[in-house]
């Protein structure tokens, strides 16, 4: 699927600056970028549905231990 993106101008040339280093294009860039954003961000979902958990596990332990 087709997509424009319009980035700030100072963004552009540092995107544009790393392709160059990289001897790739900005296109493959923020293919890149994307990716490792969302598995980051289903990293961090998973992280904050484990913690979660595991207060609502201990949360009677977590509560004597904040009246002692």
């Amino acid at each position: 699927m087709a997509m424009n993106v319009r980035l700030p101008e100072e963004l552009d040339q540092r995107l544009g600056e790393l392709a160059a280093r990289r001897h790739t294009s900005k296109h493959a860039l923020l293919i890149q970028a994307a990716d490792r954003f969302l598995r980051e961000e289903v990293t961090t979902e998973q992280a904050v549905t484990i913690a979660l958990d595991v207060a609502d596990r201990y949360s009677e332990l977590m509560k004597k231990l904040e009246d002692a």
